[in-house]
């Protein structure tokens, strides 16, 4: 009976190929699983950093954003959802109000002010339906109030301060009605009312593609001259990550608008107007003479007006 002794030299090669070929298929398999994770989760960044002028960024691109609709209600024709979605370590919920339509609307972000319910914001969003434009208003985390003493302690330990998660919770929100089928995604502002207008200054001047801006019945800190002979450069650098007149060089060639009442109890109008004289053109201030704090009927008509030429 014949038989063939394979040579030593054979079996070695044999071996080594069984091994590259395992090899091979434990790095395909790698790669194919990076591959399903990649396009599993959301894309885009949700990184910060605070530059050494204090100047606070996120990503222009920030991901797709997961939205869930809560409940569906049809309100003076208009459709009111409540919906809510993932921003950072916050579920945020809003009011999505969108007019009835047979082509894409512009669209605004609502901001409303301290200890003030996304529900605050639907007088307003009412009126800007009936110009034509869907609104989108939030829930900010802690209502919109801040504890500026607990953030520079988190800046200072290197995590990310509460306020510098609210202003990328309107940028969410910005995200949202970017990706909603009917919405002009190209045309999209922002609105904020007393410390929400803050965070409403600050995400357009982070964002380019945020059309312009209405600060109603707020106003920035004026960070330089109360900071004038400190000598903590974190210190500088956190308050003036957190101060709207810190970015208001960066909204030109948008339209940069502040209204607020004589009246206003709360936030003097001499701290708006100094924010205003530092903000650059194109810009506009409307002193109105009804109500207090917060968006009054004096500002109805400018709003449309400024709106129109955001949108143009």
């Amino acid at each position: 009976m014949n038989s063939k002794k394979r040579h030593p030299k054979s079996k070695a090669i044999e071996k080594k190929s069984g091994i590259k070929l395992k090899i091979l298929i434990a790095i395909i398999g790698a790669i194919l699983l990076l591959a399903i994770a990649y396009f599993l989760m959301p894309q885009g960044s949700q990184e910060w950093k605070v530059d050494k002028d204090g100047v606070l960024s996120y990503p222009e691109n920030r991901g797709k954003v997961d939205v869930k609709v809560l409940n569906i209600t049809t309100e003076n024709n208009d459709s009111l959802e409540t919906i809510s979605f993932q921003s950072k370590d916050y579920t945020v919920e809003g009011l999505l109000r969108i007019p009835p339509s047979n082509k894409k609307v512009p669209a605004v972000v609502l901001l409303p002010g301290a200890t003030v319910p996304k529900e605050g914001t639907q007088t307003l969003a009412v009126i800007l339906s009936k110009m034509g434009y869907a609104s989108l208003g939030i829930e900010q985390r802690n209502r919109g109030g801040v504890d500026m003493e607990y953030d520079y302690n988190l800046f200072k330990d290197g995590k990310e301060p509460v306020e510098h998660k609210m202003v990328f919770d309107a940028l969410r929100s910005v995200d949202v009605l970017k990706q909603d089928s009917r919405i002009d995604a190209q045309r999209i502002a922002i609105i904020g009312e007393s410390n929400g207008g803050r965070f409403a200054i600050i995400a357009a001047a982070l964002d380019p593609d945020i059309k312009g801006v209405i600060g109603i019945s707020t106003s920035g800190y004026d960070t330089e001259s109360q900071l004038a002979n400190v000598q903590d450069e974190t210190l500088i650098r956190f308050y003036r990550s957190i101060d709207p007149d810190t970015y208001l060089g960066f909204i030109p060639p948008r339209r940069f608008v502040m209204m607020h009442s004589d009246n206003d109890n709360i936030i003097p109008i001499n701290m708006a107007e100094n924010t205003f004289k530092k903000a650059k053109e194109p810009k506009q201030f409307f002193n109105v003479t009804t109500g207090t704090h917060g968006f009054s009927e004096g500002m109805r008509a400018p709003l449309e007006t400024e709106l129109k030429l955001m949108f143009q």
